[in-house]
């Protein structure tokens, strides 16, 4: 069944919604009126260094805080108002920063000096002359083929990640996103370094965009939209970006039902946000996001009625739980460190069978997740890379935006 991102309205929200073999994977949302800043570019003041975590906090905003490490290679470009040599951060400094990771509960965005322009095949990234290749690329040759082509067009103080997108690209859209990319880099070090402090430099697009470019293009059959206003708005930008995927917008037909309907959004919405998740063998899932990290607790609840081979039980509990954690983790856009409290089992073949599980299902997800161990105590390690908030921060905050408009 065909792989598809529906972008629809709900609530104050804009849900991009990725359908995978006709099921919702994965669910992204942001307030209606308000962009996220992730990727976001400003003039930012160094208003204090902490040197014993070798950062600092820098106002990029009037009254917004971000950290930015002190550890990173690349030094921030210094503006007109330059306090410092221009080779190392100080208090007072006006620097170009760029938005790295968005605020996590009581943590402040986090900010970079080093800046990434990202592309449907390519993301150029400011300060390191590097080439790296997506780890979905499997092909040995075309990693070889991408990582000397990419090499042969650095020419100024920038590298390239390919993407997983450029597996099967040609030279031609390649060059043509790179001219694109190194465009706006020179335009931020060319005009923002005459910018006053707490100006925007550069705004990414929305986020229902880059889930857009952010696809996997030969996975990607369709882009389907019932808001006549997002409809207008994700051709605008396809035209300038991605006129090759044109193709795959539709506007929806209501006279098919409603979208939200058919596709279960607000079932599936409604079930993501809840602390317990059913498995189908009777056990259940508790889902438990915490400052700190995520614990998750696997139970057998009506599993183990009048069984007699327990352990068996177990594992088939803990394999069925295994895979729907995966897809929990997706859906809620779930990270950081994850502690699983899986079932005990005794047998250490089962150990190893439910590890293998694991591994299998992480490897599905497009964001980096890795299995780190199972600890003495049989609590299963994770982590996950944090880039936006989880889905229930970020309905948590369409909602409180939608408020403070009223």
């Amino acid at each position: 069944m065909a792989n598809q991102l529906l972008i629809t309205k709900k609530d104050g929200a804009v849900l991009s919604v990725r359908v995978e073999d006709g099921k919702v994977a994965q669910i992204q949302a942001q307030p209606e009126d308000a962009g996220s800043l992730l990727g976001d570019i400003y003039v930012g003041k160094v208003r204090n260094i902490v040197k014993n975590i070798n950062a600092a906090f820098v106002e990029y905003e009037q009254g917004k805080m971000g950290y930015l490490s002190l550890d990173a290679k690349v030094c921030p470009i210094h503006t007109d108002g330059v306090v410092s040599d221009g080779t190392r951060v100080l208090i007072g400094d006006e620097i170009i920063i760029q938005i790295e990771r968005e605020a996590v509960k009581t943590k402040p965005p986090t900010l970079s000096g080093t800046l990434n322009f990202p592309g449907k095949y390519v993301v150029l990234i400011y300060g390191e002359r590097t080439v790296s290749i997506s780890s979905k690329i499997k092909d040995a040759e075309r990693k070889q083929q991408l990582r000397g082509f990419l090499r042969n067009n650095i020419d100024g103080d920038y590298g390239f990640v390919a993407r997983t997108n450029c597996k099967d690209a040609s030279d031609e859209k390649i060059l043509k996103e790179i001219a694109f990319l190194k465009q706006q880099l020179e335009n931020i070090k060319k005009f923002g370094v005459h910018r006053a402090k707490f100006n925007c430099l550069y705004h990414a697009p929305d986020a229902y965009l880059c889930d857009i470019r952010d696809s996997y293009d030969s996975l990607l059959e369709s882009i389907i939209t019932d808001d006549d206003e997002i409809f207008n708005r994700i051709m605008e930008f396809a035209k300038i970006y991605q006129p090759e995927d044109i193709k795959k917008i539709k506007r929806w037909d209501n006279a098919d039902g409603k979208l939200d309907a058919v596709y279960d959004v607000t079932k599936t919405l409604e079930h993501a946000l809840m602390p317990k998740v059913w498995l189908k063998n009777g056990g259940y899932l508790v889902i438990q996001p915490t400052e700190a990290l995520v614990s998750i607790d696997v139970n057998t609840g009506k599993a183990i009625s009048k069984k007699k081979d327990v352990q068996k039980t177990f594992l088939k509990v803990n394999l069925e739980a295994a895979t729907q954690i995966a897809k929990q983790l997706r859906l809620r856009n779930l990270s950081g460190m994850i502690l699983i409290d899986f079932i005990d089992m005794k047998d250490a073949d089962y150990n190893k069978q439910l590890m293998d599980r694991l591994r299998t299902e992480f490897a599905k997800d497009p964001v980096k997740t890795i299995l780190v161990d199972m600890t003495k105590l049989g609590l299963v390690e994770v982590t996950r890379k944090k880039v936006r908030k989880s889905l229930y921060e970020q309905i948590k905050d369409a909602q409180d935006y939608s408020k403070s408009d009223l």
